[in-house]
């Protein structure tokens, strides 16, 4: 953990199923990687809502918190998240493929390893359920986090494209 928890044990870590509460933490994420956003401050708008709902029913989604636990009287803090899509496929032997999109640590919490922990969870889940292969895409402007996954074992394999619609 942090230099700043030195005292008493570190705080349980637990990657989880993100849930409607998570929702307002999850999108103070994604709004700003370069610094903290609170939760209370961001609007969640009818298509968060939507968006929501449709991973939270689809068994082949998941969107998935990094919670630390504070005790009982504090509750947990969301310190990082991802949205897996568990994908069928006739490649690799018809083997199943985890694609993992939206990952972010908290600013105030990087360089402690909770972005190693976050992967290794999600590739620890995508085994589970028999994927072969773990991928992910991050917009090419993000050098930190491509030196990351890059320290994590993923390969630049692949030149990705998009068409906005």
């Amino acid at each position: 953990m942090s230099a700043a928890s030195t005292s008493g044990p570190a705080p349980a870590l637990v990657l989880r199923p993100a849930t409607r509460a998570d929702l307002p933490a999850v999108l103070a994420l994604l709004a700003d990687e370069d610094k903290v956003v609170d939760p209370a401050q961001v609007a969640v708008t009818d298509a968060h809502e939507r968006a929501f709902a449709a991973i939270e029913a689809d068994p082949r989604n998941e969107m998935l918190v990094l919670v630390e636990g504070g005790g009982q009287d504090t509750g947990e803090t969301v310190v990082g998240c991802l949205q897996a899509t568990y994908i069928p496929g006739l490649g690799k032997g018809g083997a199943e493929r985890s694609l993992i999109e939206a990952v972010r640590v908290r600013a105030d919490r990087r360089g402690a390893g909770l972005g190693r922990t976050l992967m290794r969870e999600a590739a620890a889940r995508a085994r589970a359920r028999g994927c072969r292969l773990l991928q992910l895409t991050s917009d090419k402007r993000r050098e930190d986090a491509h030196r990351f996954y890059t320290a994590a074992g993923f390969t630049n394999s692949h030149e990705g494209f998009k068409l906005a619609l």
